[in-house]
């Protein structure tokens, strides 16, 4: 008898099954393959959504390598040129042709460059220094003249003086009684303090401008030949806050009567500040515009940086306000109603991040792409910032506009081809969701592109803090804000710090009435000698 070989693959023997029975086994196989589909649908999800991860860390890892080494500027090596400013100038000498009579050539910007300016400014002081030739040289000669040879740029070494006051008395005998006048004295800022004007403004601008910590001022001043403390000079700065304060009030109330003002902000570390440890933010804001004629730059310390700072420092304004993308702004906007324009350095920023944390290919990124649009709005600008106000707007209109509808259909159409989470999606999911904001600034001609001249203005307080690190006490902040708001102001309206502060310095004492201190005011302020040059008498 012959035995039926067991079959290896294990296939079972379906032979004997009836149409019914074999249906069945069909719909329980079919069954059993639409669970392994779906399971393995589940893990090619699975490890796409790892493969996803991974990629948004490898490029978040390469991002911070890229901050930590790297170089700092944002030009790109590969820059893509899609737009030729060559073109660029000829079209707004075209708009420039098609001006209305009414608008002055005069008014037009000089189509030639600026020359380079050479030699030494006029503004410094100057010392004539001839070289004669003795008697017997020119014994015989016809005639003699001086010719300048040359300039040299000489170095005035500072040093310290101590200034003595005499004060005479007259006494007047009368009816057997003594009657005494004295001559009188100029009222010091702070009272009794041992710093003249010129000493309290040469603290605040080497700190405030140039970054000199105390400390390294405490040992400058030891090599002049006085020692004076970190300590005492700290007192001093923390006391001025006080003495300028009405100053700097005057200053809010010019800045917020303007209808356009940009605002800015940056941290600041404060040891000891009620409510909040060592380690936490805190916060330096900046204000800065004013009416035409009047810039003010205006610093704020808070610890808070919430909606309700912008809210009291911008308590009276009407207008434009432009800051970056920050919704801290938004809650001032909505009770003020002001109109919000937005910051295009933000926008590009976010895009040079991406492309510099891609993957070198070969080919450019649509980061690259991107910051390719955005060079095309700042060429136009570039080209027409000497043009006026009426002129620049009309560019905008001409130029601008069509670009950023390009722009606009572009970011639309390839930000859901960008994987969520990466660099350049978030970069351009913040321009599309800004992008109300980012175009405000095509509906005038004075408005900014972006919120450069309020990060200019903060600038030089990130520069200082990396040399003094902190601030104490929230005095020492508050007082640190007012240096800042002068010195800053003091440049925006072209005065050499130094000198408008020492100019404050000597006066403020003896401005009781709101004349008087109106006169101290940067833009109404009479210097001793140049604006430019600090001047001590």
């Amino acid at each position: 008898m012959k035995t039926m070989p067991d079959n290896a693959s294990g296939t079972p023997d379906l032979s004997g099954l009836s149409s019914a029975e074999m249906m069945a086994v069909i719909r329980d196989m079919q069954g059993q393959l639409a669970a392994k589909e779906a399971e393995l649908q589940q893990r090619d999800q699975a490890v796409k959504v790892r493969e996803n991860y991974i990629a948004i860390l490898e490029e978040l890892l390469r991002y911070k390598k890229i901050q930590q080494f790297a170089a700092s500027s944002e030009k790109q090596p590969n820059q893509i040129t899609l737009f030729d400013e060559a073109e660029l100038e000829v079209g707004i000498d075209e708009l420039r042709d098609e001006l209305p009579e009414g608008i002055e050539e005069a008014d037009a910007p000089p189509r030639s460059r600026k020359r380079r300016q050479r030699g030494f400014s006029d503004k410094l002081l100057r010392e004539r220094i001839e070289l004669t030739l003795s008697e017997e040289e020119k014994a015989g000669a016809s005639k003699t003249f001086l010719t300048k040879v040359k300039e040299e740029l000489e170095y005035i070494p500072a040093q310290l003086k101590v200034l003595e006051y005499w004060q005479e008395k007259a006494v007047f005998e009368q009816n057997g009684e003594e009657r005494i006048v004295v001559a009188s004295r100029s009222v010091h800022p702070l009272g009794k303090c041992i710093a003249t004007p010129s000493l309290l403004a040469y603290l605040i601008t080497s700190k405030y401008a140039d970054g000199l910590p105390l400390y390294r001022q405490e040992q400058m001043l030891k090599r002049l030949g006085h020692e004076v403390s970190r300590t005492s000079m700290a007192h001093w700065i923390i006391r001025l806050n006080d003495v300028f304060k009405p100053l700097i009030n005057l200053m809010r109330e010019t800045q917020n009567s303007s209808n356009y003002l940009q605002a800015d902000e940056s941290r600041i570390q404060v040891l000891k500040e009620d409510g909040k440890s060592v380690h936490s933010d805190k916060w330096m804001w900046v204000t800065r515009g004013g009416p035409p004629g009047k810039p003010t730059v205006l610093f704020e310390y808070d610890p808070s940086r919430g909606g309700k700072v912008p809210v009291r420092l911008l308590d009276d304004f009407r207008g434009i306000l432009q800051a970056d993308g920050y919704s801290g702004y938004g809650q001032v906007c909505r009770e003020n109603k002001l109109t919000r324009i937005g910051c295009w350095d933000q926008a590009r920023r976010k895009f040079v991040e991406a492309s510099r944390a891609a993957l070198a290919k070969g080919k450019p990124s649509k980061a690259d792409v991107a910051l390719s649009h955005i060079r095309k709005l700042y060429a136009v600008e570039k080209a027409a910032q000497d043009l006026s106000d009426a002129e620049r707007y009309r560019v905008r209109q001409e130029k601008s506009l069509p670009l950023l509808k390009a722009f606009k259909v572009w970011l639309e159409k390839h930000a859901p081809k960008v994987m969520k989470g990466m660099l350049t999606r978030k970069a351009m999911d913040y321009t599309l969701n800004q992008w109300d904001t980012l175009t405000g600034y095509c509906e005038r001609g004075d408005l900014q592109i972006s919120n450069v001249l309020a990060e200019n203005a903060i600038r030089p307080f990130a520069v200082g803090r990396k040399a003094w690190l902190f601030a104490d006490t929230t005095q020492g902040a508050n007082a640190s804000a007012t240096c800042y708001s002068l010195i800053e102001t003091a440049k925006a309206n072209n005065l050499e710090p130094s000198a408008y502060i020492h100019h404050v310095l000597k006066h403020i004492a003896e401005a009781d009435t709101l004349e008087k201190l109106e006169t101290l005011l940067p833009w109404n302020a009479e210097l001793a000698g140049s604006k430019k040059v600090a001047q001590y008498d």
